[in-house]
């Protein structure tokens, strides 16, 4: 159902690397009309020319904060200008821009801490030309949750049927075991259970948990992270009335009885969940941020270089994106909070 301009939500759009497709992905986005506001940030002149390229037609509109928002029309695209550093071709990647993915980013967290927007949603990015700039980065969910001032966020993917939240993000295998402590899996399941029910409308969550190691430990015989760490937390939190279960091998959490019973599967790092998550649903996910004092979801796929510029790139995962989101602030509001 289309909302009202008085209820309409302002949703705003980073359109990341610059040589990727996410610009293209927005040029497209913008050929329909939409039942809220979305505003795109990123260069003017790059949405002009890739929209020229594309040969789709573009009326854009610089954002007047001060108006009320209003739905999305057909082939119109509402921009707060960041200007490029240097000029930007599809598919070429180069340092001096770095600066400029990080400027959108900066400016996002402000504009959706000072409630202007009400959800952010992000386009991909590439990580290895920002370390190349010298600047130390990991991912949007480290830097959104440092530029915010969040002590700890979980980041979550998922698709129409499945969630997987992660305990652990962007570290080497060598220093995932460490890095888990109770302090930390209670904080990432306590935030996971209140995201749960505030943002995703689910009354009383049901988290599967995933052991560390394989055949979740066998009993200590091949790790004993289960018995010191995962097993005592759990205990713990279900006696507070958490329906919990777990540690489960991560071989075979994911089987179809498993997914009729579980809202979310809790995986203890990144290669354990996102790639049984990826292979049912790629293309149809969307990566959320749980924790952060804004709402924040993303595509689940990189810059895809080698066909950026051609007009092969699909929309699929951002309308996911943005349609998460704003059934996230949907449910968000109905508890009242902004």
């Amino acid at each position: 159902m289309t909302q009202t301009t008085t209820s309409c939500h302002r949703l705003l759009i980073s359109s990341g690397e610059p040589a990727g497709i996410g610009p293209e992905q927005i040029v497209k986005l913008a050929q329909n009309a939409w039942p809220y506001e979305w505003v795109a940030l990123g260069s003017i002149d790059l949405f002009r020319q890739t929209a020229q390229q594309l040969k789709l037609p573009l009326q854009i509109l610089p954002f007047a904060s001060e108006q009320a928002a209003r739905p999305n029309q057909a082939q119109q695209l509402k921009v707060i200008d960041v200007p490029l550093r240097v000029p930007s071709q599809p598919s070429i990647l180069t340092e001096d821009n770095a600066h400029y993915v990080l400027e959108m980013l900066s400016i996002a967290v402000d504009k959706c801490l000072d409630s202007t927007f009400d959800a952010l949603v992000t386009g991909p990015i590439h990580k290895g030309i920002i370390n190349q700039a010298g600047i130390p980065f990991t991912g949007h969910t480290e830097l959104l949750a440092e530029t915010s001032n969040t002590s700890q966020v979980v980041m979550m993917l998922a698709t129409p049927g499945l969630r997987v939240p992660l305990v652990t993000t962007h570290l080497p295998l060598k220093a995932i075991s460490e890095t888990i402590t109770p302090e930390l899996l209670e904080s990432v399941i306590r935030i996971l259970h209140h995201s749960l029910q505030t943002q995703f409308k689910i009354a009383h969550p049901k988290i599967f948990i995933m052991g560390l190691n394989p055949h979740a430990g066998e009993d200590g015989h091949l790790g004993m992270e289960e018995i010191t760490t995962i097993i005592p937390v759990i205990k713990h939190l279900t006696q507070e009335g958490m329906d919990l279960v777990g540690p489960l091998p991560a071989d075979t959490i994911f089987s179809p009885s498993h997914r009729q019973q579980a809202d979310a599967f809790l995986a203890m790092y990144h290669d354990q969940g996102l790639p049984v998550l990826k292979t049912l649903g790629f293309g149809r996910a969307v990566n959320v941020t749980l924790g952060l004092p804004f709402i924040r979801t993303s595509v689940d796929h990189g810059t895809a270089l080698n066909i950026a510029g051609q007009g092969k790139a699909d929309t699929n995962s951002f309308e996911y994106a943005l349609t998460v989101a704003n059934e996230m602030i949907v449910e968000r509001k109905s508890h009242g909070q902004s």
